[in-house]
Order: C-alpha cells, then structure tokens, then sequence
C-alpha cells in the first residue's frame, strides 16, 4: 500500500514538472464532456450557459486588470533590449511565420486551420508558467514578470487589431466592427475598470489571489466548454482524423523549437548575460491559452471559437512539456557550472 502511494506520487510529481496540472487535465475533461454531451452548452439549451460564458470573459478581464499594479510595471520598465526581444518575437515575428506558412494551407484545403494557427501565432505570452519556468530555470525573475503582464496588456490591443487587419480583408465570416464593440464592452471595459480600482481593492486582490485564480479558472472553464459544444454540435471536427491531428501536433512543436532557437541565436548575438537569455527564451516562445480562450470568445462568432482553439490547446500543452525539460536542464547546468 505504501509503495502504491509512492508510485502516484512519483506519477503526479512527473506530470506536475512537464507543466500538466489540474486545470490542464480540467481543460481536457471539459473538451471531453462537451464531446459526450454538448447539447448544455448550445445556443438551443435553456441553461444559456453560452450567454453566461460570455460574462465570464468580462470577469476574467476584470481581476487581470485589477491585479495590475502600474508602479511594478514601472520599475522594470529599464532593460529595453530584453523587452523589445520578447515582444516583436511574440507579436511580430510569430504572425510573420503564420503569413508565411499560409499558402502551404490554402494548397491543402486546410484554410480555417490556418485561421487557427494564426489566431495562436497572435496571442500574447503566458503569464504564470513563463515566470515560473524563468524561476526554475534561474533567470531574471523581475524581467519575466514585467514581460508577461505587459504582452497580456498588449494582447489586449495587438490581438484583435492582428485578425481584423488580417481576416477582415481575406475571411467574409469575419466582421471586424461587431467584433470592436464586442471588444470594448467585454474585454477594454473591464481591464480599465480593473486598473482604476487596483489603488482601492490591489491589495484584496493579492490577499485573495488563489481565490480569483480559482474564479478565473472556472470561467476559463466554462468558456472552453461552450466553445467546444457549439463545435461538436456543427459536427465541425467530423473531417478531423488522428493522422491531422498528429500533423498538427508535429507543426506546433516545431514551430516552438523555430522561434526558440531564433532567439536563442539573437540573445547569443547580442551578448544577453545569461539571466536575461533565460527570461527572453521563455517569455518570447511561448503562448497564452487562458488570453486564447477569452479573446477566441469574443473574437468568433458560434461554433467557430471551438476549432479555432484547437492549435493553441495542442501548442499550450507540448510549450509546458518542452520548456520544463529546457529549464530542468538549465537549473542543472547552473548547478554544476557547465
């Protein structure tokens, strides 16, 4: 019995340190419920769990910017190298990629895949996992929380104005002015509102930080649901096998590796020291799939937010894997001096 218990916890350590946690495996238990029975979270069902959803991005928006503190932004606002480095790889050179790989997709049929391959190449960075991989891997700490919040804030703005400039001219199912509305209101709104309280309720809301990351968490939640059961309920993945999946899978990894080892080549070209190596590599290479789930809300109407959220979940997942890995490996070197 005591040896069973080991077994799990070695189990659960192993899946904790490549960055699967509970709310990964809560993500991915949503996915396959909203598969099983996807009728609650349609536009049909009497429950509007699609309607209150929609609600849930506006409280996600709001404790983001409640829990931004403007005078710790300031403080790290003087390494501009490191911060330029990791906000044109997020916002600039990842849309770049997707652009280019654009025809290779419309040669294969796959266009609204490809609409999904950008709407993650536009996301902004992680914020939790970012700086705790820069922890783990001991890097500049301050430089990764400063680079994680800003590209969350300019998520906000970069995202919405990446698709519309983007999609708006190439997609008819694409509107971009409802989609401007829909962005005051439920993301612009509730973000400024959030920051204007931040000098009233900041402090509460760090004291009850694990409260309103469970809160965050559950609407994350419930927005995933609803997105995949408008999707399955279209029968929008029916021509989606395991052998496009794996494609897909094969793609984001090496789309990671790509951008990683550029920015390794860059920091090792322009003399980064090692700590702010760490905290580019990090911040620059990896993608937000909380921003991706509420912006894919707002951004897409009906079934569509479901398949378009597919390459940022495979991409989020094999991110925490290999960057686990990457800055285990980074810790141990530090260690032993190599």
């Amino acid at each position: 019995m005591l040896q069973q218990r080991k077994n799990i916890s070695t189990i659960l350590g192993a899946i904790r340190n490549m960055g699967l946690d509970g709310f990964m495996l809560a993500l991915l238990s949503a996915i396959g419920l909203a598969y099983l029975w996807p009728y609650p979270g349609t536009a049909q069902s009497p429950l509007h769990l699609s309607t209150v959803s929609m609600y849930g991005v506006s409280v996600v928006f709001f404790f983001y910017g409640l829990k931004l503190h403007p005078g710790k932004l300031r403080t790290g606002i003087g390494n501009w190298k490191l911060h330029m480095m990791v906000h044109l790889s997020t916002f600039v050179l990842f849309p770049l990629i997707a652009l280019a790989l654009h025809p290779l997709f419309h040669r294969l049929g796959e266009d609204t895949m490809w609409t999904g391959v950008f709407f993650l190449a536009v996301l902004p960075s992680t914020v939790s996992s970012s700086v705790v991989m820069v922890s783990i891997a001991q890097g500049n700490i301050p430089a990764a929380i400063f680079n994680a919040s800003i590209s969350s804030l300019l998520g906000v703005f970069l995202t919405p104005i990446w698709m519309g400039l983007v999609l708006g001219s190439t997609n008819a199912h694409f509107d971009l002015w409802p989609v401007v509305g829909k962005l005051a209101f439920q993301v612009l709104l509730p973000v400024a509102l959030g920051v204007v309280l931040n000098r009233r309720w900041g402090r509460w809301a760090e004291k009850n930080r694990d409260r309103i990351k469970l809160l965050d968490q559950s609407s994350i939640l419930l927005i995933v649901y609803t997105s995949f059961c408008a999707s399955f309920g279209e029968r929008l993945f029916s021509g989606l096998g395991l052998a496009e999946l794996l494609l897909l899978g094969l793609g984001m990894m090496s789309l990671f590796w790509f951008v990683y080892l550029l920015l390794l080549g860059l920091t090792n070209l322009l003399g980064f020291n090692r700590e702010d190596k760490i905290a580019t590599l990090f911040c620059g290479s990896k993608k937000s799939l909380v921003q991706g789930a509420v912006m894919a809300k707002v951004l897409f109407a009906g079934p569509q937010a479901g398949l378009m959220l597919l390459p940022i979940m495979i991409y989020h997942a094999l991110q925490l894997i290999m960057a686990s890995a990457l800055a285990q490996r980074m810790a141990q070197k530090h260690r032993l001096n190599i």
